[in-house]
């Protein structure tokens, strides 16, 4: 059960978990230092052992204390959250540029720079499943809500820059091990960038409450090694009508 957010696959995602972690653990010191004076106070100067309440009402020390600790522990979480969101917003350009746009309920994708550009749709099993009275049982479909027609294809180790709008309502284009969550706004672009290591199959979803078919709005990402991608690419380019089978990549990639 997953429990914390993912690490996730790129170098931004790991900055992003490790804030997290730091953040969370300074809390958890937080906590056991607040709780665990008041339950102390409460056991050992309770009423019924005959404690009485102390009578102030100032106390310097203990105001300079409380001011100039939690100052600290900000300028501590600051640092590295500002370095981590100027990598986020970084706008240096990439090997490729992708403009994705949110529709009701599915994604268009397109190579900016090439005729290249397609719809990524649910796939036909898990659209036969979720229909009422289907008599498919879910859990026998292979990633259930989460698999589409046709995955967003981009190399490994390269960068990859996002141009992410809306043709209709808002949406959200989430993919957890990128570290990548962008709201699509129709008539307005939002810019993200990744950079993946490691080739593989990744998976999100539509993060924006957009309307009936909301959860039924899946992404697929395949990062492919850098000779594959460029191989897909030229069949793409070739006859920009046809989705490639990610087999002409040279390797089988399964959904």
């Amino acid at each position: 059960m997953q429990l914390n957010m993912p690490q996730g696959v790129t170098k931004l995602s790991h900055e992003i978990y490790g804030i997290h972690m730091m953040m969370f653990y300074i809390c958890v010191v937080i906590g056991i230092g607040v709780f665990g004076a008041m339950i102390y106070a409460m056991i050992r100067f309770r009423k019924s052992k005959g404690a009485v309440a102390a009578q102030f009402h100032e106390n310097t020390t203990l105001e300079i204390l409380w001011t100039v600790i939690p100052f600290m522990i900000l300028i501590a979480a600051v640092i590295p959250a500002a370095a981590t969101l100027i990598h986020v917003e970084d706008r240096t350009p990439g090997a490729l540029m992708v403009q994705i746009t949110g529709y009701q309920w599915k994604w268009q994708y397109k190579y900016l720079g090439t005729d290249v550009a397609f719809f990524s749709t649910l796939d036909r099993e898990t659209n036969k499943a979720r229909r009422k009275g289907s008599g498919i049982d879910p859990r026998t479909v292979p990633h259930y809500l989460l698999n589409v027609d046709k995955p967003l294809v981009i190399p490994a180790q390269r960068k990859v820059r996002f141009a992410i709008t809306s043709n209709d309502v808002s949406h959200s284009w989430w993919m957890p091990d990128f570290g990548i969550k962008k709201d699509a706004i129709t008539g307005y672009i939002n810019d993200s960038w990744v950079q993946v290591d490691k080739p593989g199959v990744y998976r999100g979803q539509c993060a924006e409450l957009c309307g009936r078919d909301h959860a039924y709005m899946p992404i697929v990402v395949v990062a492919l090694p850098p000779e594959d991608f460029d191989r897909w690419m030229e069949h793409a380019k070739s006859n920009p009508a046809q989705y490639p089978a990610l087999s002409m990549a040279g390797e089988h990639w399964p959904l």
